[in-house]
């Protein structure tokens, strides 16, 4: 939930604090004090689009700040927003709140942080699209498109699982039935493609190379090509330490070796009874073990050594063959060997034999089977929830002053066009579009008042009767014992921006108590005009000019200073005692009402 919103140079707002708790919070003011600023603030922590001309003037930038709690989100939300943090590097704060930021400059760009770290404006979208749900004017013509009717039949139906299954589904034979498109419509050029693969990969396999052969085979090459110099070393070397120049010629080895050297010194200090000489002559026997170890394998090294330039030609020749290898595929023996496995793979790829293609093409009809039944599965779901959906909110219409209003649900099959790619054949013979979302075309339809035909929400409700719908939807949805979605957004905020326009008296008294209703499970923020709302406030914030340069403020209200508010709220009466008892006797009615708990 939001606990609070600091706002600077945001319209009308200069500089602004509020703080949020559970329940129902209204914001009220005069005209033009700015309350619907908080609602844009909150569009722009939402990552809305920036607009520059929101900046207060005289301000080089606006700034928002929200801080959030998610202590109260389901665990699959609760996991989501962790793993977004994650991947953001953001950081909670120390009491385990999330604070999100937007600053819009007036001359440059926008900029977006969260949890402390800058990030893109969609991932303050993603952070709090699971948080936040925001309704105002603009919202509720949302509620006219196609797609987001067919959102809320599925969010009442809680058809989240069978949506996955049939997306999944619908994935796999996309991708299947491209496959045969791609490979029916270039079959001879992915011949040509896999006559070039498998010449590349007879012509690697028949040199047969061998992970960093390349690098291994250089050293040797450099190593044979100074062998005159190591041979000499090596000689050298073992001469000066066995004095012998060759042990295959039997020779002895010379008094000046250091062999010898050695021995006679050991010999004289082992001759002493001096227990610190004899130590010392343990340690040159160690050095002699050491000394005839080493020219022992001196003497082995240059045995080994070859006497002949035929070693040095075979390995030239070798780096020949691997050097071919990697001018054509790549720029090591490594990068050959990792063209050869992605080329083995894409060689499985390009059958296009006649046998490869029916094969493919039976995959694409059982595929298109699986889609097939989870399409109708999801349907079937969706005409079993549309009328109960209608129902719910048609009740909840009559309680919002629409007693006689028909509210419904129509769920219909949408018809493939000419050369659909998604075209799919259902078992009835019809042959519908398998979108992203379905087969299913949703539309909600409303008859204000009896006797008037049922038409699309488009075109059958005014201003104030969308706003009715929408209060009257979002309660069902949040309250209806189907719907696993309402489980899964308690402990959100939902912020409604005059919801009540174009409605008074008696509906407003309805508007009131559906949106105490709706604050049981969620955190709901109201910015209205009507006192009758603000009446079932738990609590009440009042945006005011502070006095500087036409700036506004926001102030928590308390007791008296509600009463009063609501007061000027009912007919502008302000301080005299009529308007003051009207107010009270307001609030005292609705707070009786929430504490009965009335669902009416």
């Amino acid at each position: 939930m939001l606990t609070e919103i600091r706002i600077e140079s945001l319209g009308a707002i200069s500089a602004a604090t509020a703080e949020f708790d559970r329940g129902l919070t209204v914001l009220t003011g005069e005209t033009g004090t700015g309350k619907t600023m908080v609602v844009t603030g909150l569009h722009l922590l939402g990552g809305a689009r920036a607009d520059a001309n929101r900046v207060r003037s005289g301000a080089a930038r606006a700034v928002v700040e929200g801080r959030f709690c998610t202590a109260d989100l389901a665990p699959d939300a609760a996991e989501q927003i962790d793993g977004l943090l994650e991947a953001a590097g953001a950081e909670r704060d120390e009491d385990g709140t999330v604070i999100a930021a937007r600053s819009v400059s007036r001359d440059g760009p926008s900029r977006a942080y969260l949890g402390g770290r800058g990030v893109p404006a969609k991932s303050l979208t993603g952070f709090t699209g699971s948080l936040l749900t925001l309704h105002g004017q603009n919202d509720q013509l949302r509620l006219m498109r196609p797609e987001e009717q067919r959102a809320a039949l599925d969010r009442y139906a809680a058809v989240g699982a069978r949506l996955q299954r049939y997306r999944t589904a619908r994935a796999a034979w996309q991708s299947a039935r491209a496959e045969l498109v791609d490979r029916r419509d270039r079959a001879r050029e992915l011949a040509q493609e896999a006559d070039r693969l498998t010449f590349a990969l007879r012509e690697i396999d028949a040199v047969d190379p061998r992970a960093g052969e390349d690098d291994a085979l250089t050293a040797e090459i450099r190593r044979l090509s100074e062998l005159d110099a190591l041979r000499a070393a090596a000689a050298g070397a073992r001469a000066a330490l066995a004095g012998g120049a060759d042990d295959a010629l039997g020779e002895a080895d010379a008094p000046n070796s250091a062999t010898d050297r050695l021995g006679q010194a050991r010999t004289a200090l082992a001759a002493t009874d001096d227990t610190d000489l004899q130590a010392l002559g343990d340690q040159l026997a160690e050095a002699l073990t050491v000394v005839g170890d080493v020219a022992r394998e001196l003497g082995g090294y240059l045995q080994d050594l070859p006497t002949g330039t035929d070693a040095l030609d075979a390995k030239l020749a070798r780096q020949a063959e691997l050097r071919n290898l990697t001018r054509k595929y790549a720029a090591d023996i490594d990068g050959v060997l990792a063209w050869a496995a992605q080329s083995r793979e894409r060689l499985t790829q390009l059958d296009v034999s006649e046998e490869a293609l029916a094969e493919l093409a039976r995959r694409v009809d059982e595929l298109g089977e699986q889609v097939v039944k989870a399409a109708t599965d999801l349907s079937a779901a969706r005409a079993k929830a549309a009328g109960g959906l209608a129902k719910a909110v048609s009740a909840e219409l009559s309680g919002l002053a629409m007693a006689d209003a028909e509210f419904s649900v129509a769920v219909r099959t949408s018809p493939a066009a000419a050369e659909d790619p998604a075209a799919l054949r259902l078992p009835s013979g019809q042959t519908v579009h398998a979108g992203a979302d379905g087969i299913d075309e949703v539309e909600f339809g409303l008859a204000p008042h009896r006797g008037m035909m049922v038409l699309p929400l488009a075109k059958s409700a005014s201003g104030g009767e969308l706003s009715r719908v929408m209060l009257a939807l979002e309660v069902v949805l949040a309250t209806s014992s189907l719907s696993a979605a309402a489980r899964q957004s308690a402990g959100t905020t939902m912020v409604f921006d005059e919801v009540d326009a174009g409605v008074g008296g008696r509906a407003a008294v309805q508007i009131g108590r559906r949106l105490a209703r709706l604050a049981r499970t969620h955190q709901v923020i109201v910015v209205t005009h009507l006192p009758q709302v603000a009446a079932y406030a738990d609590v009440h914030l009042m945006v005011e000019p502070s006095g500087r340069d036409g700036a506004s403020g926001v102030r928590r209200l308390e007791a008296d200073d509600r009463v009063g508010e609501l007061a000027r709220m009912l007919a502008g009466l302000g301080e005299t005692d009529t308007a003051r008892a009207h107010a009270r006797e307001l609030l005292d009615a609705a707070q009786q009402d929430r504490g009965a708990g009335s669902d009416a």
